[in-house]
């Protein structure tokens, strides 16, 4: 078969694969919507990333064995090189499918040094991982595509569709249509709840920032920014199996314009260098003497000049520590936010914060989408962890998928016993809101909504004298604090409006 007919195919191969492995991602963030029991495989994209397995396991101190799946990905790069990044990541696809004209005359004005800066992004997340922060890792390439999904274009996408439906519902022909897709739809694909994020619009902001810098250059994440991409370049170093130029090369130069992400230099000579190929074979298609070929190496790619040095690594050690001391040492890392209520299980704050990927599984997974990542209710360190906004939904009682589907551990994996006897906060009524205490009028939804068998919430029967004179009983609240879990039920059914007269605290 002629050679530049059979990387041809192969090309359509990986081209096959980039939309199959896309699809499968877009398959599992639905297949985690709003779920009580947790689907087995949501958190698999995650189980393979190099950058959060090493970031989180040296930061938590521990061989975190849930993401050992992440050993294939580094085998796939020492074996073939970047092929997670040309073949298989899904935020590389999406990137890849928004190419804009303009970025390949504008590149030409960036100087190949800017590819210092991923570099310099994954010395600092491991530094300070080092230290105990996992504070950057809000830009891992899968965090930052699924937070976004979670965050942003879900809550969108639902809105939209149930806008139309209720604008289209009176209209008789459309009933049958929409019917369907509430039967069927709403619940396995659509979520049940209407999320809403506080950050949805900041997070959706950073993608659309990341895909606006296409018009830069092709893949301007990939090439310049991506500590994840980074990580692998480093690894691909040493790959067995690598694109190289042979010597009866004319010179031609369209294997040069055909890369998506520059990883052909010219000087003195036209070679690849193997830590910036993603194996897109966009080359091998493209040369017209069948000058480009797969070779074995057994020594590591030569240094380029934007490869870490040992100053760069010594600064970014030095940064971390900076960093991490800096986080620590703000108000709120001391005193959290009282309602900063953590999901269950994750008691240890140091810990929880260590081991959280910021990756927003258990925020999508929450059926009441109770869930939200943190601005700064727990210090800078904390931003993007999830945190229980009892108001915006509560932590239900027959529910445990959020451990199930945390990939790092950072919240236990809880069966549903244990997970009901894990206390979150404590609830405390205030009085000065509350209807039967500040105004007289019966109202018991709280009691009457408490989960626990043994009821935290008790009644007091008391006597009171209503405006128009007459003496009428009513009962008041009262929290035993030893029986509460502090799962938000109470706050969240509050009739009071805006801030409920009984709220969750942190304990």
């Amino acid at each position: 078969m002629n050679q530049t007919r059979y990387w041809s195919r192969l090309r359509r191969v990986r081209q096959g694969a980039q939309i199959a492995v896309f699809a499968a991602y877009l398959y599992l963030v639905f297949a985690a919507l709003q779920r009580r029991t947790a689907f087995p495989l949501a958190d698999l994209f995650f189980r393979l990333d190099p950058l959060t397995a090493l970031s989180a396991s040296i930061a938590s101190r521990t061989w975190i064995a849930r993401l050992s799946l992440a050993l294939l990905t580094v085998v796939l790069t020492v074996l073939f090189g970047r092929v997670w990044c040309g073949w298989l990541c899904p935020l590389g696809t999406l990137l890849q499918w928004f190419r804009i004209t303009a970025a390949r005359r504008n590149v030409r004005a960036i100087p190949p040094h800017w590819r210092t800066v991923k570099n310099v992004l994954l010395l600092l997340i491991i530094a300070m991982a080092m230290f105990g922060s996992l504070s950057l890792l809000i830009l891992d390439p899968l965090t930052l595509l699924t937070r976004t999904m979670t965050t942003a274009v879900l809550p969108a996408l639902n809105l939209a569709i149930t806008s139309v439906e209720r604008a289209l519902y009176p209209v008789a022909f459309t009933r049958p249509a929409i019917n369907w897709i509430e039967g069927v739809l709403r619940g396995p694909v659509l979520p049940v709840i209407q999320p809403v994020f506080s950050m949805s619009i900041l997070i959706a902001l950073m993608l659309a920032g990341m895909i606006a810098a296409n018009a830069l250059a092709d893949r301007f994440w990939c090439r310049y920014l991506c500590p994840l991409g980074a990580l692998l370049g480093l690894v691909s170093k040493i790959s067995l199996l690598r694109p190289t130029v042979k010597p009866a090369c004319r010179g031609c130069k369209r294997c040069v314009a055909t890369c998506p992400v520059g990883a052909i230099e010219t000087d003195p000579e036209l070679r690849i260098v193997p830590s910036e190929c993603i194996v897109c074979l966009d080359c091998l298609v493209t040369c017209p003497d069948r000058s480009i070929a797969f070779r074995q190496h057994l020594r590591p790619a030569p240094v380029q000049e934007y490869d870490p040095s040992r100053r760069q690594v010594l600064a970014a050690l030095l940064g971390g520590a900076a960093g991490v001391a800096l986080l620590r040492t703000v108000p709120a890392a001391k005193h959290p936010d009282p309602h900063l209520l953590r999901p269950p299980g994750a008691q240890d704050e140091a810990g929880f914060l260590a081991r959280c990927l910021r990756c927003s599984q258990c925020m999508r997974v929450c059926p009441t989408a109770g869930l939200q990542p943190v601005l700064f209710e727990a210090g800078a360190e904390g931003m993007g962890t999830p945190r229980l906004v009892p108001r915006l939904g509560q932590c239900d009682y027959g529910c445990n998928a959020c451990g199930q589907v945390c990939p790092s551990g950072a919240i236990p994996p809880l069966d549903l016993v244990s997970k009901r006897q894990a206390v979150l906060g404590s609830a405390m009524v205030d009085r000065n809101r509350c209807l039967p205490w500040a105004q007289g009028i019966p109202c018991i939804v709280c009691e009457e909504m408490c989960p626990v068998p043994e009821k935290a919430i008790w009644l007091e029967e008391v006597t009171v004298t209503s405006d128009g004179g007459a003496e009428i009983v009513i009962q008041r609240p009262h929290t035993h604090p030893e029986l509460c879990i502090g799962c938000g039920i109470c706050e969240n059914h509050c009739p009071v409006q805006a801030q409920a007269a009984i709220r969750v605290f942190r304990v």
